[in-house]
C-alpha cells in the first residue's frame, strides 16, 4: 500500500500505491492515512512519534509522493508552505488521445459539474494553473510532465481533459468506451521544498502500470532529469 522513503524528526515522506483511498472506506478497509498512522511506531520506529498529521492528499487512483507531519507545529508549517505555493509538485500522466497542444499552460476557474466531476471555466477568478510538457511514447500515447501551481480538486485530471487528452484509466474523465486500463495513469513524481532552512528534493519513479513500466516510457522519464531544472512554459 505504501513505502517509507524518508524520515525527519518532524515529517515523513512515503509513496502511495495506485487505487488506495486516502481515508477509510467503511467496510472496504483502512485507507492510507490509517495504515501509515498505525505503522508509525511499530514498523518505522520514527523517533517515538505517536501522532501523524496529513498536510496534503492524493486521489485514490493517483500513486506517488505524500508528506505527513509528525507534530502539530510541523503540520502548521507545511500548511503555510502549501498555501503560499512554496512546495513544488510534479506529476506524470499518460493519455491515449492526441492533445490540443503539446506543451504550455492550462489556466482557468473550476466549478463542480455532474457525477462528481469538475470542469474548467473561462473565468480567471482564483484560477487553477498547470504548466505541462508532453512526450510521444508507444502506440500513439503521450507522457505528460505536469506542474500544478494551485491545489484544486481534480485539477490535473480536468486540465488534461480540457486538452482533449484525458488521463488513461481515469474512470470519471476518460471515455467508458475505451478498453479498460490496469490503473489510472497519474503519479506524484517529484517534490521540492525548503523546511527550517534546509532544502529537500524527492523523485519517485512509478512502480505500477504496464505503460509506466514499459522500456519506452522509462527511457523518456529517465531523460527528464530533475523536473525543476527544465525551462517551463511561462505562466
Amino acid at each position: 500500500m505504501f513505502q517509507l522513503i524518508f524520515q525527519h524528526r518532524d515529517f515523513i515522506v512515503i509513496t502511495k500505491e495506485a487505487n488506495v483511498n486516502f481515508h477509510d472506506e467503511g467496510n472496504i478497509g483502512q485507507g492510507l492515512f490509517s495504515q501509515v498512522k498505525s505503522s508509525i511506531n511499530t514498523t518505522f520506529n520514527l523517533h517515538e512519534a505517536n501522532e501523524l498529521y496529513p498536510v496534503h492528499r492524493l486521489d485514490k487512483m493517483t500513486s506517488g509522493l505524500i508528506i505527513f507531519a509528525k507534530t502539530k507545529s510541523a503540520a502548521q508549517a507545511f500548511g503555510q508552505l502549501f498555501s503560499e505555493h512554496k512546495i513544488e509538485k510534479y506529476y506524470l500522466a499518460i493519455s491515449d488521445n492526441k492533445p490540443a497542444k503539446k506543451q504550455g499552460l492550462i489556466k482557468g476557474g473550476m466549478a463542480k459539474s455532474r457525477r462528481g466531476m469538475w470542469k474548467l471555466l473561462r473565468s480567471m477568478e482564483n484560477p487553477a494553473i498547470t504548466q505541462f510538457f508532453s512526450y510521444s511514447i508507444e502506440n500513439a500515447k503521450r507522457l505528460y510532465l505536469l506542474k500544478p501551481h494551485s491545489g484544486k480538486t481534480h485539477q490535473l485530471r480536468v486540465a488534461l481533459s480540457s486538452l482533449g487528452a484525458p488521463i488513461l484509466g481515469d474512470e470519471l474523465y476518460h471515455s467508458k468506451t475505451e478498453a479498460p486500463s490496469d490503473r489510472g495513469y497519474l503519479h506524484a513524481y517529484a517534490l521540492r521544498f525548503t523546511y527550517l532552512g534546509q532544502d529537500y528534493e524527492f523523485i519517485n519513479m512509478p512502480s505500477q502500470g504496464q505503460i509506466f513500466l514499459s522500456e519506452t516510457t522509462q527511457a523518456v522519464i529517465n531523460k527528464l532529469g530533475k523536473p525543476w531544472a527544465l525551462s517551463w512554459p511561462k505562466k
